[in-house]
Order: structure tokens, then C-alpha cells, then sequence
């Protein structure tokens, strides 16, 4: 296998990208959103491809996010280049979304952050009984993007609020009944069902090989998660988290705390929005601007300094406390751009 992070090939009436980066589970950077975008218009306008499918490299997963190193850095030095990536990643996943053709996403393993937006907008989304789905962003002192919002304000009751706030990561079954995935197939079919799809319609193999999926978990969660996380305030979900009687919502509790404070605060503003938005694109658009707010708030840099570059696990959030929030604090996230204003 070549050392090109992101490999192309087709053969029959399917194209195969690759994302190639292994030993950093595949994560993206700019230059691979841009190689993926750049083999998508290509494949979109050839009429011997049918179907793309996307897979990742080695045995650990699709992709876990982004390359968090460089926006530690960036975030660091005041650059410009996080949000360079972001409008152009984000672009990326509006068009997977509105893809014309059949776009296969082979949920393998982790799949994360930046990785759900290469996977979860698309057409045909399969996960295996080794997955893992999630949006962890609030643990780093971000907020989800890539379409996170607007994939898990429309999950079944608030279960997309629970999956947001915590950044928990789930199994097949949860990412099917959360909306994130469509289809379960066992792992050791995968190779016969990559194989196939060069020869036959997706529809027709996706047919054959899926199987009933594993249990989902949060189901027999609902009652608290939705009772807890339909409360105002983050302050007030976990008050009401603590107040009930089942081990599991006092130990997400925990979880919550642990946090951003203001990533928290953020993210549950951030979902209610793209709740009332119409479009995918009109929430990629309320994601750019919190995410470029988020560049300059300390506790992105503390964040990924605590769990990615130290990785002792005890980062000191600015401010350490929900109380300490402000509705300013807040606003300032979804604040327009100077770039959109300039356009005004």
C-alpha cells in the first residue's frame, strides 16, 4: 500500500476511496478533504461509475476526526488554517449529502468527529458489530460540526442531545436507531460485499448482506434521557440527571461535568438551532461560525493539550463552572463572521 493518504481506484461499475493514514486511524487533513472532493466531482460526472464507496485503512476504524494536532497548533498561534480546512470539510460534507449517486460508507471500527461527516451524510451507511459512532468534541472543549448538529438535533427524542453533550460512542445498533447509520452487516462479509458492489446496484448487495443488528442499548434508556435532556439549561439537565434514581443517569452526570462548561453550553445551543434550521447547509453555516469562535476560546487548546498532547486527562476549563456561563459567553459563538459581514 502507497504512503498517499487517501487512495483511488474503480473497478466494474464502482469507485473505491480509501482513506490511508492507519497509525492516525485515518484522520483528515486539508489535503485529503480536498483529494476526496476533487474524486467525487470526478466520479460524479463518469458514467461508468455507479456507486463510491468509502473505507479506511488498517483495523481500527474508518476515521476519527480530524488532525486535532494541527488545530492545537493553529489554535495556538492565532493562524488561519482550521478554518481554511473547516470551510472546505464542511463543504465536503454538504456535498456527500446531495450526492447524485449511490455513496457507501463502510462505518468500520471508529468512526468519529470528522469521520461521521465523511460517512453519516451519505447515502448508504453501514456499520459492523465492531463500530463505534460518536461526536466527542465537548471532551476537547469543541462543539460537533461536520453536520454533527444537524444529524443529531433529528435522532428520536433527544437522544442526539445526550450522544452531543456527552460525546458517548455507540454501537451498530444505537447508530441505527440514532439515525446515523442505515444498514449492519457483520465484518467478515465486508470484503464479499465490497467485492460485489463493483459488479451490482448497492441496493441489491446491500440485500444480501445486511442482517438484523445487535441490540440498541439506549433504547431502554429513553425515559430518563428524554425526561432529563428536554430541561433548559444544561445546569438544569444535570440537576435532573442526579435526581433520578437509575445508576446510569447519575454516572452520565459525571460525564457531563467532566466537560467544557462552555463547550457544553454551546453545543446544546448549537442543537436547538439546527433543530429550527431547514437545510444541511444552513447548519454547516451555523458550525463555521461556532467553530471558528472556538479557535480563540482557551479551552479548545486546553482540551486537546489535556487529552491528545499530555494526555493527563485533567484539563482546567476557563471558566471551570456551567454557573459561570454567561448567556455573552454563549452568544459570541454564533456571532456573524467578519467575512459575513463584509458581505453585508
Amino acid at each position: 500500500m502507497t504512503d498517499d493518504p487517501v487512495l483511488l481506484r474503480t473497478e466494474g461499475h464502482a469507485a473505491y476511496l480509501t482513506l490511508n493514514r492507519p497509525r492516525a486511524i485515518n484522520a483528515l487533513d486539508h489535503a485529503m478533504v480536498n483529494r476526496i472532493a476533487g474524486a467525487l466531482t470526478a466520479w460524479e460526472r463518469d458514467p461508468e461509475v455507479a456507486t463510491v464507496v468509502i473505507t479506511g485503512a488498517g483495523e481500527r476504524g474508518l476515521c476519527a476526526g480530524g488532525d486535532i494536532r494541527s488545530i492545537y497548533e493553529d489554535a495556538r498561534t492565532g493562524g488561519g488554517a482550521s478554518a481554511a480546512f473547516w470551510r472546505d470539510e464542511y463543504r465536503l460534507n454538504a456535498y456527500i449529502a446531495r450526492f447524485p449517486k449511490p455513496y457507501v460508507a463502510i462505518m468500520d471500527g471508529i468512526v468519529m468527529g470528522g469521520g461521521v461527516g465523511v460517512s453519516a451524510h451519505g447515502s448508504v451507511r453501514v456499520v459492523t458489530e465492531r463500530s463505534r459512532v460518536a461526536m466527542p468534541e465537548t471532551g476537547i472543549g469543541f462543539v460537533p460540526d461536520v453536520g454533527g448538529t444537524w444529524l443529531l438535533s433529528r435522532a428520536p427524542g433527544l437522544l442526539g442531545t445526550h450522544l452531543a453533550l456527552t460525546g458517548a460512542a455507540v454501537g451498530a445498533g444505537d447508530a441505527l436507531l440514532c439515525g446515523l447509520a442505515d444498514h449492519f452487516v457483520p465484518a467478515e462479509h465486508l470484503p464479499a460485499l465490497l467485492a460485489d458492489l463493483a459488479t451490482h446496484p448497492a441496493r441489491e448487495v446491500l440485500s444480501e448482506y445486511a442482517r438484523h443488528a445487535p441490540e440498541a442499548g439506549l433504547a431502554a434508556h429513553r425515559d430518563w434521557i428524554d425526561h432529563c435532556y428536554a430541561a433548559e439549561t444544561v445546569e438544569e439537565i444535570v440537576d435532573r440527571l442526579l435526581a433520578r434514581g437509575e445508576p446510569a443517569a447519575r454516572e452520565t452526570a459525571g460525564t457531563i461535568l467532566a466537560r467544557s462548561p462552555v463547550a457544553l453550553k454551546v453545543t446544546l445551543a448549537a442543537l436547538r438551532g439546527a433543530g429550527e434550521l431547514a437545510t444541511l447547509e444552513q447548519v454547516l453555516e451555523q458550525e463555521y461560525r461556532v467553530s471558528c469562535a472556538a479557535l480563540s476560546s482557551p479551552d479548545l487548546v486546553e482540551g486537546i493539550r489535556a487529552q491528545v498532547i499530555d494526555k493527563d486527562r485533567a484539563p482546567r476549563w476557563s471558566p471551570p463552572a456551567l454557573a459561570e456561563v454567561t448567556a455573552e459567553d454563549v452568544a459570541r459563538f454564533f456571532a456573524p463572521l467578519r467575512e459575513e459581514a463584509d458581505r453585508t
